[in-house]
Parts: C-alpha cells; structure tokens; sequence
C-alpha cells in the first residue's frame, strides 16, 4: 500500500454523528414504541459510521463545517442500518448476528424488524427536509442524489443481483457491487461535496467509486478469513451460500492484492480533489486495514 499516508480516522467526526444519532427522535406515541426501540436497536449498535462520517469528511475538505452536514450523514446511517436490517431477514441472508449482537429480527421478530428498516428509510428522508439547513434547492439535490443511490438503479438493484445469483463473472460482480455497496458509498461522498459547495463532482464520484469497490473486495476477504468474534457477525456465509465473491474468483491471495490496486487507485484520485483531503485519506486507509 502507499506509504506516508494519515491512517488515523477521524474521530471528532465520528463523536459527532454518534451524538448525533443517539439524539434522533422518532416521535412521542407511546403504542409505536417497540417499533422505535427496535429502530434505535440496530442504529445504535456502533460502528465506524463510515457512510455518515464520509459525508461530513467531504464536507470539512472544502473548508465548511461538518456540523451542518449532520442530519445528511445522519440520513446515510438510517438508510445503510435499514438495508443491515433487512439483508439480515431469513428471506435474504438469514443473519443471527451483527456488530456482535443478535439481529434485529431475531430480537424484536421478522414483522417488527421489516417495519423498523421501512421507518428508518422513511425517516432518512424526513430529516432531509425538517432538519437540513439548507436551501430549498440544496435539499432537493441532495434527496436525488441518495433517491438515485438506493432504488433499482443502486443499492436495491444490487439486492437483487445478490439475492438472485446474478453474478456469474467479473463484470457482473463488479456491477452488483457497484450498485449494492459502491453507490451509496459514492452518494456519501457527493452529498458532502454538494455540502461543501463543489461543482465539479466527477474527480468525487471517481473517488467514490473506487472506495466503494475496495470496500467490497475487503468485506469479501474478511467473510473467507475474518475473525468471527472481532467482525461481530458471522463468516463463511457466501462459500456456505455459493455466492460469487472476489474471493471465490481469485483465490485469496489474488484478491488481496486486488484490494492493493484498489486502494492505490482510490489514493490517486484523491490528488484530483480540491481542499484538504487527509481526513478521506485516514478514511480509504481503515477500509482497507479494517479487520471488522
């Protein structure tokens, strides 16, 4: 990997979204408060908050402050814990354990844990438009910006490739990946961008999407050859399922040394940005170190 790179992660960035989310309200009726408790179950199960902090990281690099990002970091983690919530469901990959805790529909039930991912998908949107302090337009660039991220052409179409078993090759995994993890990933880093006054947002999506495939190629090895007890969720589950990962094409060895190239890459498009860039340097450089 290159050398001479920040490796400490941002961790103000981190006390802020977590603040930030502890704080959430989701209302005062009392008869929806087992919905709400299981919400803020998987919510607050910890984390590295990578999507949220990517936002205000991107945000801070232009010179604003991250502060008023927040409810847009925040909306990420209420969508990626939705989709954490639901991936995990017995319909999808039957997952008992996650960030070292059984999952939510094993806690609260199936019917409980579907409703808690749709509120907290709702929710996401409902802090775009109550609590970002943003113009008008803003807010609604930033709404097509994640509406694009997480439907049929981004995360829930990835899903389905995933679900489905459509990726028999390389260029069907990179899609799949593209799609399921990449996208939101890379709507992380554009919506800090917008945040941050950018208006040029290729070299960002550039960055983005490279992160977002390292991301994946990382997860893949850490399922072959992660500890169980430090991920705090299970491992083995795609050879078990037959799945096409980056290790079941390459072997392990080869696929490590794709995650290198990856990041090499992602490294390199971060010379194109403008700002200060070392806190989405500190960023690439735990995605590709983390063992959990």
């Amino acid at each position: 990997m290159p050398q001479g790179l920040p490796d400490a992660y941002p961790a103000d960035l981190l006390v802020l979204i977590e603040d930030y989310l502890a704080a959430a309200d989701f209302g005062p009726d009392r008869r929806s408060a087992e919905l709400v408790n299981a919400m803020r179950y998987s919510l607050l199960a910890g984390g590295k908050r990578i999507r949220p902090v990517l936002v205000l990281a991107t945000t801070r690099s232009l010179g604003a402050d991250p502060v008023t990002a927040l409810a847009t970091a925040a909306a990420f983690e209420f969508i990626h814990t939705y989709s954490l919530i639901h991936d995990d469901l017995p319909a999808i990959d039957n997952d008992t354990l996650r960030r070292g805790r059984p999952t939510c529909h094993v806690v609260y039930g199936e019917d409980i844990a579907i409703l808690a991912g749709d509120g907290l998908f709702a929710e996401a949107f409902t802090l775009l438009v109550d609590k970002q302090p943003s113009p008008p337009d803003m807010v609604l660039a930033l709404i097509r910006e994640i509406a694009h991220a997480t439907g049929v052409r981004g995360m829930v179409g990835g899903q389905y490739m995933d679900v489905v078993g459509r990726a028999a090759n390389d260029e069907d995994l990179r899609l799949l990946h593209a799609l399921k993890t990449g996208r939101l990933i890379s709507s992380a880093v554009v919506c800090g961008a917008l945040l941050g006054g950018a208006v040029d947002l290729a070299p960002y999506r550039a960055f983005a999407g490279e992160l977002g495939l390292l991301f994946q190629i990382v997860d893949d090895i850490l399922d072959e050859a992660g500890d169980e007890a430090e991920l705090g969720k299970s491992v083995g589950k795609d050879k078990a399922q037959d799945k096409t990962t980056y290790v079941s094409l390459y072997g392990l060895e080869q696929a490590r040394e794709l995650a290198d190239a990856s990041y090499a890459r992602a490294v390199a498009h971060l010379h194109e940005l403008p700002g200060h860039t070392d806190d989405l340097a500190a960023i690439a450089t735990h995605i590709r170190r983390r063992t959990r």
